[in-house]
């Protein structure tokens, strides 16, 4: 039975079994159907084919800035006189640590006029499209659990990360290149589970480029191509393996992992010119570059994350990873979050503007943000300590209102008190805005259904175009 006819009055099940994915019943439709480069939509009856969504979605795709470390909200995005007001001073909560103000100047900006850190010049300029979230807030003060929680939703158990749940849902626009992309993950905090697909078949996890804090310009992806035989000889050789793979399928009747062999090997096969010539960004013009910073030594890696981002997404897929780091500012943090910011302003503002120009900032949603925030009382001096009771995110695009606030901490930025936003909020924003019910999307695994929310997540409708 097809399952997209099991639904009533909106209320839809979204449970696929691997028989239905494979066998192909959830085949694409014409207004998910994609104009970039390579195929204008996913092919039926694969695993990855582009699936229709539970309703009309706002976004297409999502590019997920990541800043791994936990950036200060009180001095980039969450404007907090009051912590001038009472430089000093200790709170009832915190002794022996007292409150220190901003020592960056807050602007507003754009005809919302948003108040923005002047650490972020450049992407002020694109404050009408920002919808700053700043009732963000999670569960544990810590980065490898608060990490995990950020991507799988879980610090507790391991789960299915929240690009694979997006291309579980949704599928791929392009079977020439994965559909998930981490451009130089954070192995050191949560390791690949943060681009893992855990229990769903293996050919949603993601797709690795590059190490944390090494220059992209020379990340590859190995073994990629074949230097000793040629195509038509490798896909001789593809078929006769492919052939062992399922006849051991047919006689498992189910496997996961050789599903997730089965499809690796056509998609690596089909990747071998089409990766390759998207990150190589010789063909972009001299101004480009320029715009993402790409020859400036402050700006260069994380430029090229965000125009490989772009190429990626202009050419179908589904969620891209983007990081930089390291934002854990206990000391130091006039000098290290002056050098963090510089390091990304100015491609963050080019990426913004690069959609916007190409004309998919409307479909594709742009969120910045880490595992926490800071505490705004410090514990040595120049440094602020973690804080994951209130913080900052952002997001532009995707269906998004610009160019507003959302959510607010206390006066001093101890703890979100307003439209609080916890990681499940989070994560059922961005799936709703992708036009999936994060209460539908489920997966059956040990006895019940799962779903990257579990059994919380409220949508931010109030942020919703």
């Amino acid at each position: 039975m097809n399952n997209w006819n099991n639904s009533t009055c909106g209320n839809h099940r979204y449970l696929l079994s691997r028989r239905d994915m494979l066998s192909g019943l959830s085949a694409g439709f014409g207004y998910m159907a994609f104009a970039g480069m390579g195929t204008a939509q996913a092919a039926a009856g694969t695993p990855l084919a582009s699936r229709r969504p539970h309703f009309l979605p706002k976004a297409k795709r999502v590019i997920f800035c990541c800043m791994r470390g936990g950036p200060s909200h009180v001095d980039t995005f969450d404007y907090k006189p009051a912590l001038a007001r009472d430089e000093g001073k200790q709170l009832p909560k915190f002794r022996n640590r007292e409150l220190m103000p901003s020592p960056w100047e807050f602007k507003q900006h754009g005809q919302g006029g948003l108040r923005i850190s002047g650490l972020f010049p450049r992407l002020a300029e694109h404050a009408d499209d920002l919808c700053l979230l700043n009732g963000m807030h999670s569960s544990v003060p810590a980065h490898p659990q608060s990490f995990l929680q950020l991507h799988t939703g879980s610090f507790q158990f391991v789960r299915p990360s929240m690009g694979a749940w997006v291309l579980y849902g949704l599928g791929t626009e392009n079977q020439n290149l994965p559909g998930f992309i981490s451009l130089c993950p954070p192995d050191n905090v949560g390791g690949a589970q943060n681009y893992g697909s855990a229990f769903l078949p293996a050919f949603y996890q993601g797709t690795k480029i590059g190490q944390f804090n090494q220059n992209i310009r020379t990340a590859s992806l190995r073994n990629l191509d074949n230097q000793q035989v040629s195509g038509k000889l490798q896909r001789k050789q593809l078929n006769f393996v492919q052939s062992l793979n399922r006849d051991l399928l047919d006689r498992k009747k189910q496997s996961s992992q050789i599903e997730g062999v089965i499809e690796s090997y056509e998609l690596a096969f089909r990747m071998q010119s089409a990766v390759p010539e998207l990150m190589e960004i010789g063909d972009e013009s001299q101004a480009t570059l320029e715009n993402y910073g790409i020859g400036n030594r402050a700006t260069e890696n994380f430029g090229r994350q965000c125009l490989m981002a772009r190429r990626f997404a202009e050419a179908g897929v589904r969620f891209i990873e983007v990081a930089h780091g390291n934002w854990d500012q206990h000391r130091n943090l006039n000098s290290a979050l002056t050098r963090n910011c510089a390091a990304t302003d100015q491609p963050l503002a080019a990426l913004l503007r690069d959609l916007k120009e190409r004309g998919l900032l409307d479909e594709t949603l742009v969120v910045w943000g880490g595992e926490f925030g800071r505490t705004p009382h410090i514990k040595q001096n120049d440094g602020r300590d973690h804080n994951s009771t209130g913080f900052s995110f952002w997001m532009a695009g995707g269906g998004v209102k610009g160019g507003m606030t959302y959510g607010a901490t206390d006066e001093h930025g101890v703890a979100a008190v307003e439209n609080r936003m916890h990681f499940h909020d989070l994560h059922a924003t961005i799936l709703h805005l992708l036009g999936l019910d994060h209460e539908a999307l489920t997966y059956k695994y040990a006895g019940r259904d799962f779903r990257l929310t579990d059994v919380h997540g409220n949508v931010a409708h109030d942020i919703i175009a």
